[in-house]
């Protein structure tokens, strides 16, 4: 091989086993973090999905850029080639898990925040995977404050009110459809936390976990989901 190709050669970065290991440990601690504050919030995704995604981001960006240095050296001249091609695709891949994570419950979504934080911990792996500690480290730090800190300041902001929760039950008459019930808490801002129907013989009975700011808010939805076509009765259960 000749002086030129072994200069080719010499420059195509290589990473020894025990810096991919720093690097894989690293990501995997600071996904660890945010996990830890996700399962603490008993959240979709927690401890154990936070790091693998970390360390699964971290991974793939090594593979990408450090995994086919022999293909990419040989026959007496250095291929050259884009590093980030793999690992680009985390941002997009990333996005699947994430829509998992999100759960639409009536007429509330959850699960919003947690897609996020996956999101921006496989970036995490992504930045530890590269090498780039430093920026690890600090996104890691905001993301705390994001989560933990942030959330009680914005809660104090702007939740005047702490929501309150509450059963209402509804009769149908038959052939009777819940559309109307949920559209009206909808354009009252109430949100849904789950939805039971029971089947009768004189037509049909909705059990509605509702959440509230407030007890006026309460009464006006009383008001105007018994004036509805098709309700025969409603009252707030225990």
């Amino acid at each position: 091989m000749s002086s030129n190709a072994l200069l080719l050669a010499v420059d195509v970065p290589t990473l020894s086993w025990y810096e991919a290991l720093l690097r894989l440990a690293v990501a995997g601690a600071l996904g660890g973090v945010i996990g830890v504050e996700r399962e603490l919030r008993d959240r979709e995704a927690g401890l154990r999905t936070h790091m693998l995604v970390a360390v699964g981001s971290a991974l793939f960006t090594i593979v990408s850029a450090y995994g086919f240095t022999e293909f990419l050296v040989g026959g007496g001249a250095t291929i050259r080639a884009d590093p980030t091609r793999i690992a680009a695709q985390i941002v997009t891949g990333i996005g699947f898990l994430g829509a998992g994570a999100i759960i639409r419950m009536g007429l509330s979504v959850k699960g919003l925040t947690t897609a996020a934080s996956l999101w921006v911990v496989a970036a995490i792996g992504l930045a530890a995977g590269a090498g780039a500690y430093e920026w690890a480290v600090i996104t890691t730090g905001l993301l705390v404050v994001f989560l933990w800190p942030l959330r009680s300041v914005a809660h104090r902001a702007f939740v005047r009110v702490r929501p309150e929760e509450g059963r209402l039950e509804v009769d149908l008459e038959r052939g009777g459809t819940a559309t109307p019930v949920l559209e009206e808490l909808e354009r009252l801002d109430a949100e849904v936390e789950n939805l039971e129907f029971q089947d009768r013989e004189d037509g049909r009975s909705l059990l509605i976990g509702v959440r509230y700011r407030s007890r006026q808010q309460s009464h006006e939805a009383t008001d105007r989901i018994a004036g509805l076509p098709g309700v025969r009765r409603l009252q707030w259960v225990p």
